[in-house]
């Protein structure tokens, strides 16, 4: 059947588009902040579309999704940057993941006690690991990581562990995660609807300038990860297929926990890198589905997301590849009983 495609429509949010979404300012019988007139701005949707998205692009370039649903005083979020293990560099693959992990440990400003005195060993860290990167004598190698172990010591004496969670937790969050893919590396919570203006003040400083701490320590939790898919027949099983499919692209050239190699030779310095180059405003946005009030929701995000600044975004140029004509067929061994996938 052919269907067809309506393009998105530019539209203006006025006050009584509220009508069939509840009383302006109330929610599910929680308090909300009153409705702004001076905050009315356009927003696109798409025709027909059930869940009504506004969706707003912040004059940084920022995109956000707005869909009410109001079953429960609750709404979930989703920060998301365009930029996965795809944009990995070939040399360092792993890092999108692994920059994951880190903009769960803080700013400059919370998880340290005295961000002064601990960037100063950050920084002691992060050339070390740059010299562990170059080094190939295993003795010297060793050394080197001893010195790593030493400083790192140190330096988490200024650091507050969990301080991201705690305060996620004590805002009545539920479900903090993130996942990184090909294309995409997702930031996920689900929050009271109360507490917008809160999440959205801790979210804003977390990827303001996210610190690189306890990086030493976090590797472990990578290892495992990487660990685990080693032991996975489905794992491997994904990873062939699409080594098989993209023989030039880095879908199928890489994979989103990058090499043993590189998780054992990790760059505080291409990390910083990855971050200044994607985590940008206009290859970013914010998702929010649930109850709450979208003039005043946006007013809110504007407040605390529209002074990032956007830079450009280089474009991704994937590499061409051949078309595929013979069957491939890979094997994987495992524990798991014999299974057939087909792509």
């Amino acid at each position: 059947m052919t269907k067809k495609i309506y393009p998105f429509i530019l539209a203006l949010a006025i006050p009584i588009a509220m009508a069939s979404q509840g009383k302006p300012g109330k929610s599910m019988g929680n308090p909300l902040p009153a409705l702004d007139t001076k905050n009315i701005r356009n927003y696109e949707f798409a025709l027909n579309d059930p869940m009504n998205v506004r969706i707003y692009t912040l004059s940084n370039g920022l995109k956000v999704y707005l869909s009410v649903y109001k079953n429960a005083p609750r709404i979930q979020t989703f920060i998301a940057v365009k930029a996965g293990s795809k944009n990995d560099p070939a040399d360092a693959t792993g890092l999108a993941h692994y920059l994951e992990h880190m903009v769960f440990k803080g700013s400059d400003v919370y998880g340290t006690k005295n961000y002064a005195k601990e960037s100063v060993e950050i920084k002691k860290i992060e050339d070390l690991f740059e010299t562990y990167r170059k080094t190939k004598d295993d003795a010297q190698r060793k050394k080197i990581y001893h010195q790593i172990d030493s400083i790192s010591s140190v330096a988490a004496k200024y650091a507050i562990a969990n301080e991201y969670d705690k305060m996620l937790a004590g805002i009545g969050a539920d479900g903090t995660n993130a996942f990184t893919s090909f294309d995409q590396t997702v930031y996920v919570n689900e929050i009271p609807s109360n507490q917008v203006e809160n999440w959205l003040k801790i979210e804003a400083e977390r990827f303001r300038k996210p610190v690189l701490r306890l990086f030493h320590t976090e590797l472990e939790a990578v290892y495992e990860e990487k660990n685990r898919g080693l032991d996975s027949d489905d794992n491997k099983t994904w990873e062939a297929i699409f080594s098989g499919l993209f023989k030039n692209h880095t879908y199928g050239t890489q994979t989103t926990i990058g090499t043993i190699e590189h998780l054992k030779n990790p760059s505080m310095v291409e990390i910083n890198k990855y971050y200044n180059k994607h985590y940008v405003p206009n290859n970013m946005a914010i998702i929010m589905s649930g109850d709450f009030i979208p003039e005043v929701v946006i007013g809110q995000i504007e407040k605390h997301f529209g002074s990032l600044q956007a830079k450009p975004v280089e474009k991704y140029n994937a590499a061409p590849e051949a078309a595929i004509t013979q069957k491939i067929v890979k094997e994987v061994v495992g524990p798991n009983p014999a299974s057939v996938a087909m792509a």
